[in-house]
């Protein structure tokens, strides 16, 4: 049997916080104002796997208004998905992300994330694929106000 998720996670860039994506750090002078530690790529996948399996959303398994969850990694939230997945009998089949942001540019980032979130799923590499793109210049994200990344994940049982 096979399930489809899909999710999306946006995030205010503020200075003093650090960039966070795809399970790694980016260089730069912002980063996600959030609960946790903001990554919007493992947050968005995240979802779209509880979405695949009708888990519900992170803010039910992750509240943001408990001290537990503060300044959580979200490393850590897709190793306790990847555990839930594991509990209902999936895996991974591939999973799609796209991250959208004007700056900085991450194209020399994506191999990292891609290592870091195989890593953590226990699967192959070439069933991730992380993609970047920009808003050119329009709405928040085209500012450089915000970031956001998009999720759609395919398991199997």
């Amino acid at each position: 049997m096979m399930r489809i998720g899909y999710s999306e996670d946006i995030h205010v860039l503020v200075p003093n916080r650090k960039l966070m994506l795809g399970g790694i750090e980016v260089p730069f002078d912002k980063g996600e104002k959030a609960h946790s530690d903001g990554d919007v790529v493992l947050h968005a996948l995240s979802e779209s796997i509880l979405g695949a399996l009708a888990l519900g959303d992170l803010g039910k398994h992750f509240p943001d208004n408990i001290k537990e969850t503060e300044n959580m990694d979200s490393k850590d939230i897709l190793r306790k998905v990847k555990s839930l997945m594991d509990e209902k009998g999936y895996h991974l089949v591939n999973t799609d992300i796209s991250i959208v942001l004007e700056k900085p540019k991450i194209k020399d980032y994506i191999l990292k994330m891609r290592e870091c979130i195989a890593s953590i799923l226990e699967t192959d590499i070439n069933n991730i694929s992380v993609k970047a793109g920009t808003n050119e210049g329009v709405d928040e994200i085209g500012q450089g106000k915000a970031v956001k990344a998009i999720a759609i994940s395919l398991l199997e049982k």
